[in-house]
């Protein structure tokens, strides 16, 4: 018997019996989609990671105190760091960046008018934090060089503080407002940017990094020390040269060796693979889920098969008594299987793409897919099928003829 014969019996067998061939393939249908939504998933995971880290600032490289030489690359005394006026010999010395700032941070009540905000984030921070971190102004102007020099008591508020305060951007600049106990001329407002990790920029205020040293809780215990510097290179390319000339910046100037800096160089690059590591357990065990989903798709078939066989003993043993071969009967069964299998696949597919779509625009979950889970997936419900579907179809050409054609 051909091929193409044999290919048609098969479906017509399937035909036959057309809800319990659906159910059948049900169980594929729900593995084959579960595997591309779960990568999808997965794979929107790390880019909503990668996303709200880049819109930190572009190129960042962020300088932390190594704190097993207990601070800024030295060993004996309070641990130290970096300063205020350190920030003007880095800029002033490294080519290929676009700004150096820091960011000291308290949480104070800030009122204006009639309101009082309460546990409102205050950032000191100076003039370039707009070019590191591509933060952009909706109204007025931000921090200046001069501002930090005379300690001038001015704000730059958030975009939602503004709202809040004074109703909007524009009625809030040359507003005053108190920070704990201390007067503040509003200058500008940043533009909206919403939540960035677990911070929300809109919900911040910034100040002159020195009035922050001079008037809060940093002047009686820090002094005018930096947690954090961020340097913004020009661009990626410029990205290594940055670092080696910021690394040999800072150890000139804590006299520390390459062996043992005192300081940690951390870029975007480092943080993104450091959650993509993460994630990727995650990602591991959604594929794991998935691929058992399969399995018991293919269990199903088998069951379904063996099924089959039995119900169909007497039309086995008549197509072998009319000249069909036990190969004939074997390619028949795992034909059945096979396009179960692959039937399940398809619509997997259009399931799978088209949740993972729904997903992104209508959830709150960002997904994206992984183009190489569409052929795996499909791949593994072809290959489930014709591991699932070989025993019966092995069962069905070892059958008797005689034996057969004897069934009731």
């Amino acid at each position: 018997m051909s091929f193409w014969r044999t290919l048609k019996v098969a479906w017509e067998g399937l035909a036959l019996n057309k809800v319990r061939s659906f159910l059948t393939t049900l169980g594929v249908i729900i593995g084959v989609a579960a595997v591309i939504v779960m990568l999808a998933v997965s794979a929107g995971a790390e880019a909503e990671i990668a996303d709200q880290i880049n819109a930190l600032g572009a190129n960042l490289i962020v300088v932390m105190p190594s704190f097993s030489r207990g601070g800024f690359g030295r060993q004996a005394g309070p641990p130290p760091s970096l300063t205020y006026d350190d920030l003007g010999t880095l800029e002033g010395n490294l080519i290929g960046i676009n700004g150096v700032s820091a960011e000291q941070s308290t949480t104070q009540d800030i009122k204006g008018g009639d309101t009082t905000l309460e546990s409102i984030s205050v950032v000191g921070t100076t003039p370039s934090f707009t070019k590191v971190r591509e933060y952009a102004l909706a109204e007025g102007r931000f921090i200046t060089d001069d501002d930090n020099d005379r300690t001038n008591k001015i704000v730059v508020l958030g975009y939602n503080i503004a709202r809040e305060l004074f109703g909007g951007a524009s009625a809030a600049v040359g507003q005053s407002v108190k920070i704990d106990a201390t007067k503040f001329v509003v200058v500008g407002v940043m533009a909206e940017k919403g939540l960035v990790g677990s911070t929300d920029y809109d919900e911040r205020v910034y100040i002159p990094i020195t009035v922050l040293f001079k008037k809060f809780t940093y002047a009686r215990f820090g002094g005018d020390t930096l947690n954090m510097v961020y340097v913004s290179a020009e661009s990626r390319d410029t990205m290594d040269d940055v670092m080696a000339q910021l690394s040999q910046e800072l150890m000139d100037l804590y006299g520390t060796t390459a062996d043992s800096p005192g300081f940690a160089l951390t870029t975007q690059d480092s943080i993104i693979d450091a959650q993509a590591s993460t994630t990727e357990a995650f990602r591991n065990l959604l594929g794991w889920v998935a691929g058992i989903s399969l399995v018991v798709g293919g269990i199903g078939i088998m069951n379904i098969m063996l099924v089959s066989v039995t119900e169909r003993t007497r039309e086995i043993g008549l197509r072998q008594a009319l000249g069909a071969r036990p190969r004939d009967v074997l390619l028949q069964f795992l034909l059945e299987a096979v396009m179960l299998s692959l039937i399940g696949g398809i619509v997997g597919v259009l399931l799978g793409v088209g949740g993972s779509y729904a997903f992104d625009e209508l959830g709150t979950m960002r997904t994206e897919i992984v183009t190489a889970s569409i052929p795996l997936a499909f791949g593994a419900a072809a290959a489930v099928g014709i591991f699932f579907g070989y025993y019966p179809a092995t069962q069905a050409a070892q059958l008797d003829p005689i034996e057969a054609l004897r069934r009731e």
